[in-house]
């Protein structure tokens, strides 16, 4: 397993960035979109964190709706990896999977409570 970039993001608007690895990567692995954390293995004493998304090595968006750690094209009409420029606008995009696995590179977290 390689490094993941964290981005947490606290209630007050203000986003911390980390990077980890090793057994501190392997704490996100397998754990999907939604899911809590606890923040006292990346140093946060006391914080619970949700996953919110991320992206992986190609840059392409996890989506919550597309199930698994798989990269599929999915018809989209808006949402996470599509900004449809008017109303019945559809494209057939490439995302990947509410599963983290060992090709994601970004986790984006939310802090729940302190």
């Amino acid at each position: 397993m390689g490094k993941i970039k964290l981005s947490i993001s606290s209630p007050d608007g203000k986003t911390q960035s980390l990077e980890v690895e090793g057994l501190n990567a392997q704490l996100f692995v397998s754990k999907k979109i939604g899911d809590e954390v606890e923040g006292t293995a990346l140093g946060l004493q006391g914080a619970k964190l949700q996953i919110t998304g991320g992206s992986d090595k190609d840059g392409f968006p996890m989506r919550s709706d597309v199930y698994g750690g798989v990269k599929k094209p999915i018809l989209m009409s808006g949402g996470v990896g599509f900004k449809a420029g008017g109303e019945g606008k559809r494209r057939r995009k490439i995302v990947r999977g509410n599963v983290i696995t060992d090709d994601i590179v970004q986790v984006n977290l939310k802090v729940l409570k302190k």
